[in-house]
């Protein structure tokens, strides 16, 4: 093979060949999602799929989470200290998921696939996906656990087919140790048949281009995404920026909340990421594995402020190239980087809010850039239950946040944020499968979202309610640390979890953020509101037409209007009293 360095890919096939590597990485998304059985991966899409060279660089990503495709780089590098044989064969399929070797958190399972290309090992095809259950302390998520040997099956470099032969001792274990072993099964078979396809789609590019171009024209694209990304750091003043918040706690001693401190270090084209001064690691499963989630949730981070596809006049690829210029720093046996064996599977509300954090940190430098607070947390939950033929159902859901307001609209209502990029669960699917209804699912009504020019958006009010007894176990935060407003703006509102029963109105708990096997009884309902995001700019500046909008769908009172935007709404005639809101606003200060 020609060196691909000494190789220039002319432009026009320089970008057939990166919509082919673009199309390879959706493909294999497609199929994964498809030909999966539980909802986690079917409906709601937490996964990631996609090609990788024999160092490990990103060469595509599939337009899925980005906790998962951006983590299987660590996930290889894993698997090279630890793969089964010590090296690789055609067939073989390996699976991986260990938080001390490069996985993203053990739920995550990788699929990979080596690429042999005239009897070389020339890449890897790969994916991730979170799993309905691997056999932990408790059934589907876990929080209160003392290490990471609670956390259910622990897989570093496992081959589940060698040189193209099942291991079939291995597919047992597996099936003997999950409580939804039909579906786990399952799941990782289509895990397997996306990573095959996306080798095979690899193998076609390279016979159809030539090994040299293909290699040249992905190192290209790598240096390209690498000059944008450094292009736009070049354009943040040096210097150091400094932004903290508060977790509510580690699912455990519900008196101690968590600071979460960024450090912003921007020096010419290069920023580091350092998280020291963050919480030490905690005693439950509140960690965040270094490799496969703090890093790669940094990496996301920047990728949004610096390269979102809809406000740049250029959409950059997403492969190695945007991750080279960001440097992440955690002290060891921090919550962003726990000494093994520390338990780290709940691992997701510290990366958003490290996200939320470090777009704090820059909004005096990028203002036209940065949005107000968003939710930056996930509502996580686990519904289990044993059926009468003694086998277990369980069912997980993603929940919707907001986010907080952006320089020129209110922040989107009821939508994943940040880090988090899933589908919600169809709830005609959840009542044919699960035996479980939802009472209500709509905006949040009981509080406003951050009054500012931009308003925050609406968080979302879920109450789920099981038919049987069961287990809850939830995984949240943002109960004590609102959504933050800025250039004006008024912090949002924090988030709230219930427990209720039909039969007993009067008897409400009120939950912590996080709670681990939580025993529930037939027809016991828990509503989950997730946190409203935070305002931008002066509310005193909204348009008065905007905020009586705002009273008439229900998202502030009349009240609310005057007091936080100085707007007179008359609700008898649906209007606005435009001189006794002028007169308002000058009481209140209005520039």
């Amino acid at each position: 093979m020609t060196n691909p360095d000494a190789i220039t890919v002319d432009p026009i096939t320089l970008q057939v060949l990166r919509g082919s590597f673009e199309t390879i990485a959706e493909e294999m998304g497609h199929v994964l999602y498809r030909m999966s059985f539980s909802s986690i991966i079917r409906e709601s899409q937490d996964l990631g799929a996609g090609l990788f060279d024999v160092n490990f660089n990103t060469l595509c990503e599939s337009e899925s989470t980005p906790m998962h495709i951006g983590s299987i780089p660590a996930y290889l590098r894993g698997i090279a200290e630890t793969l089964e044989d010590g090296e690789w064969y055609e067939g073989d399929v390996v699976v991986h998921n260990h938080p001390y070797y490069g996985a993203s958190h053990t739920p995550d399972f990788a699929i990979i696939v080596p690429v042999y290309y005239q009897d070389r090992l020339v890449g890897f095809a790969g994916n991730t996906a979170h799993h309905v259950d691997i056999g932990a302390a408790t059934p589907g998520l876990i929080i209160d656990v003392p290490d990471v040997y609670a956390e259910g099956m622990l897989f570093a470099g496992t081959k589940l087919y060698r040189k193209g032969e099942p291991n079939n001792a291995m597919w047992n274990y597996i099936r003997r140790n999950s409580r939804a072993a039909q579906q786990l099964v399952a799941d990782i078979e289509a895990q397997v048949a996306s990573a095959r396809l996306g080798a095979k789609r690899f193998v076609e590019l390279l016979e159809k281009y030539g090994e040299s171009t293909v290699f040249a024209a992905a190192r290209q694209l790598m240096d390209y995404a690498e000059r944008m990304t450094r292009q736009r750091i070049g354009e943040i003043p040096d210097g150091d920026y400094t932004a903290e918040g508060w977790l509510d706690d580690d699912g455990r001693n519900r008196d101690k909340q968590l600071k979460v401190k960024v450090t912003i270090r921007v020096r010419g084209d290069e920023i580091e990421v350092d998280l020291t001064g963050s919480a030490d690691q905690t005693p439950t499963a509140y960690n965040v594995p270094f490799e496969g989630s703090t890093k790669v949730a940094a990496y996301a981070g920047f990728r949004k402020l610096l390269l979102d596809a809809a406000t740049s006049d250029l959409r950059v690829p997403s492969n190695e190239g945007s991750f080279r210029p960001i440097k992440v720093t955690a002290p060891l046996g921090s919550i962003f980087n726990p000494r093994a064996p520390a338990s780290a599977e709940a691992r997701f509300t510290q990366c958003n809010r490290m996200i939320d954090l470090i777009i704090r940190a820059l909004a005096p430098v990028m203002p036209e850039k940065v949005i107000a607070g968003s939710s930056a947390s996930i509502s996580f939950a686990a519904y289990s239950g044993v059926r009468p033929s003694g086998d277990y159902w369980v069912f997980l859901e993603v929940n919707e946040g907001a986010y907080g307001g952006r320089p020129r609209s209110d922040g989107p209502d009821c939508i994943d944020n940040l880090m988090a990029n899933t589908r919600n669960n169809p709830l005609e699917d959840l009542a044919m499968h699960i035996p479980m209804i939802c009472d209500r699912y709509e905006l949040r009504d009981d509080m406003p979202p951050g009054a500012g020019e931009f308003r925050g958006g609406i968080g979302v009010v879920k109450a789920q309610r099981v038919l049987t007894p069961a287990f809850i176990t939830h995984e949240s935060e943002r109960h004590t640390d609102a959504p933050w407003g800025i250039f004006g703006g008024h912090d949002g509102t924090v988030g709230r979890c219930t427990i209720t029963n039909p039969t007993r109105p009067d008897d409400t708990r009120d939950m912590p953020s996080k709670f681990s096997g939580l025993s529930v009884g037939a027809d016991d309902v828990m509503t989950y509101y997730s946190p409203n995001g935070g305002g931008y700019g002066n509310p005193l500046n909204r348009p008065p037409v905007k905020v009586l909008e705002d009273v008439l769908d229900g998202f502030c009172s009349v009240e609310h209007a005057r007091t936080f935007y100085g707007v007179a709404v008359n609700l008898d005639t649906e209007t606005v009293d435009m001189a006794a809101t002028e007169r308002l606003r000058q009481a209140l200060g209005k520039p």
